[in-house]
């Protein structure tokens, strides 16, 4: 967070620029009349005047040029320490400043380059046109430590805002990651939800489809059998409603945890699932293999979801009299099977980078496949040899343990 003055200094860099240099200007004058008291003062004050001015009036374009800058000003500085004039920290403040923009501006390399030059032009000055009497520290040590300390400032001040610099650059960095994970995470949710409402809709409006057919075809030669398929066929809409009711009822739901919501389905609903086939026509034969499994919620409900899609397409797509359920159980996963005895009129597999079938057909199979995948599971289906079609998925009994090797669906 910058103060008033470095706000003004921003944003009046020239007017900051003069009167720096002004300052420095008098400072210079002020220097050359500081002598030993055995020495002798110089005679006269033109040339000093005039070195004052060059050097301190190149620091009106410190910020433009800087290397420039501290070339002139080391030359006046040292041609004042040619006159006689002791290279105090009054005589070398154009200098200091000179070195210190330059330190902020470029790289170290530079600036120590830049020192040193500097340095050694003005000692030796010092020093071989200096009066007798004057102690050698005052013309080797004094001027080296005054010229090192703009220096080291300016580097550290280079080094703080690249630091700054460095940070702002992480933090906007670390926010465009954040938006585009929320993002990544919106467009997840919407296709889970498009696929809870597809499930949902597909399967019990087909279920309501078929039993209200098969409702009006026996209302004239099977009266007594009409009621029991009107009652299926009220159980399958209340369960419509309830679960369309549950899964847009997460879109409302904000910070109230007691909104009551129906438990998501798994496999231990399955005999309701098939109940409700049958009364619709159509036989569904379940056959489990191995030893049962608990599963996570998340693979539970996507096991349920597509043997749901999968007879919902057999009662849609296929003429057929029966359906064959079968669930093998592994050390590390489970593989559902569901096939039928019907005709292939059943849709073809879509892959999912393929365009979308004309009239919302086909994605059943779409969502069946990615409901697998986001679990960690392998999806296929397609005809069958002997006729009928085919639908099988494995999925792992642990989401996000990789897959074993040889275990490709075929």
């Amino acid at each position: 967070m910058s103060t008033p003055w470095q706000r003004y200094a921003e944003e009046h860099a020239r007017t900051v620029d003069t009167m720096a240099a002004v300052l420095l200007f008098a400072s210079f004058l002020l220097g050359s009349e500081i002598t030993m008291p055995a020495g002798s003062q110089p005679s006269e004050a033109g040339p000093t005047i005039a070195l004052a001015a060059v050097g301190c009036g190149a620091l009106l374009w410190q910020r433009t040029r800087p290397r420039t800058v501290v070339a002139v000003g080391a030359a006046a500085t040292a041609a004042a320490a040619g006159l006689g004039q002791l290279p105090t920290p009054l005589l070398l403040g154009g200098l200091m400043l000179a070195l210190y923009r330059l330190a902020v501006v470029t790289d170290r390399p530079t600036a120590r380059r830049f020192y040193f030059g500097s340095l050694a032009l003005v000692v030796i000055t010092a020093m071989v046109f200096a009066p007798s009497g004057v102690p050698w520290p005052l013309e080797t040590i004094s001027p080296a430590a005054w010229l090192l300390l703009p220096v080291v400032a300016g580097n550290a001040v280079r080094l703080q805002s690249a630091y700054l610099e460095a940070v702002h650059a992480r933090a906007e960095y670390a926010e465009r990651g954040r938006e585009e994970e929320a993002r990544h995470r919106v467009a997840e949710e919407r296709m889970r939800i498009a696929r809870e409402l597809h499930d949902v809709v597909a399967h019990h409006l087909a279920l309501a489809n078929a039993q209200a057919g098969t409702a009006a075809h026996l209302s004239r030669t099977h009266p007594d059998q009409v009621h029991r398929i009107l009652r299926d066929l009220a159980g399958t809409t209340a369960a419509a409603l309830r679960e369309l009711k549950a899964t847009v009822g997460l879109l409302r739901q904000t910070d109230d945890q007691d909104l009551p919501l129906a438990p998501s389905p798994g496999l231990a609903q399955l005999p309701e699932l098939t109940e409700a086939c049958e009364s619709a026509g159509l036989t569904v034969h379940v056959h489990v293999e191995g030893i049962p499994q608990p599963l996570t919620a998340g693979v539970d409900l996507t096991a349920y979801r597509i043997v749901q899609e999968a007879l919902t397409n057999v009662t849609k797509h296929a003429a057929a009299e029966a359906a064959y359920v079968r669930i093998g159980w592994a050390r590390d996963n489970v593989t559902l099977t569901v096939t039928d005895d019907g005709t292939a009129t059943a849709p073809p597999a879509t892959a999912p980078s393929a365009p979308a079938p004309a009239h919302g057909r086909g994605f059943g199979l779409i969502g069946m496949r990615e409901r697998a995948r986001s679990v960690g599971g392998a999806f296929a289906a397609g005809h069958r040899d002997g006729g009928g079609y085919e639908v099988t998925t494995r999925l792992p009994l642990y989401p996000g343990a990789p897959e074993p090797e040889g275990h490709e669906m075929p």
